[in-house]
């Protein structure tokens, strides 16, 4: 079988995007678990998360590595914070914030078999309320689905590093379903741009329709 290593923690084998696994032997959805040189390693489809997406589209920058604290913001039933989960590994952290109670009780079952996830159930623009417990991350995660998704961005800011890359899926639909999306992007991309510079964005189509992934750095 043949491996390409992408990013730190980020392989592709035989064609297909795959991480380790973090807890050998578990599904989170329908992925495959492979071995190969006694490394377990689960596909990971690009039609189920969006990382995965901009990561086959040609992302080029991602700062997410072994050791890594990262914020997701929009856990949903943890499909992508799986593989966050993978990447960041046994001495990473990730604090993934979901506000749907009904999401989070299948993200739990998840978490169980996953000590570097710490689950918050809670409003992201309440930031105040998980603040303390999370502290100074190196990366933010962002795919939520609000008007205002770049203002929770930027509330979230003040807990990442200087310097440090925040990966965000821009939904324009939830946003704006009236204007073009490339308006909304730019208009998000603008909002966003005291706090941040833009490094790079990918189009995800055909994996997801009117989305736009963005890697930005924070000033």
């Amino acid at each position: 079988m043949k491996i390409e290593k992408l990013f730190d923690g980020v392989f592709r084998l035989d064609g297909k995007l795959a991480t380790p696994n973090l807890s050998r032997g578990k599904r989170v959805y329908d992925e495959a678990l492979v071995t190969v040189d006694g490394i377990e390693y689960r596909t990971w489809n690009p039609y189920r998360s969006k990382l995965a997406a901009a990561i086959v589209k040609g992302m080029s920058r991602l700062s997410i590595k072994s050791g890594s604290s990262v914020l997701y913001l929009g856990a949903a039933t943890g499909t992508t914070v799986s593989h966050v989960s993978d990447i960041a590994g046994p001495s990473g952290r990730v604090y993934a914030v979901e506000i749907s109670e009904r999401s989070m009780r299948d993200f739990i079952k998840v978490c169980e078999a996953r000590q570097n996830v710490l689950p918050i159930l809670q409003d992201a623009r309440k930031v105040e309320a998980y603040a303390g417990e999370v502290g100074t991350v190196d990366a933010i995660y962002e795919d939520i689905a609000a008007p205002d998704q770049a203002e929770i961005l930027i509330r979230n800011s003040e807990l990442l590093k200087k310097s440090g890359f925040a990966y965000v899926a821009i939904k324009s639909q939830s946003i704006n379903v009236s204007r073009n999306p490339k308006e909304v992007y730019s208009d998000f991309i603008a909002r966003v741009s005291e706090r941040f510079r833009l490094v790079e964005s990918v189009d995800i189509e055909p994996f997801d329709k009117m989305h736009l992934f963005v890697v930005l750095q924070k000033r």
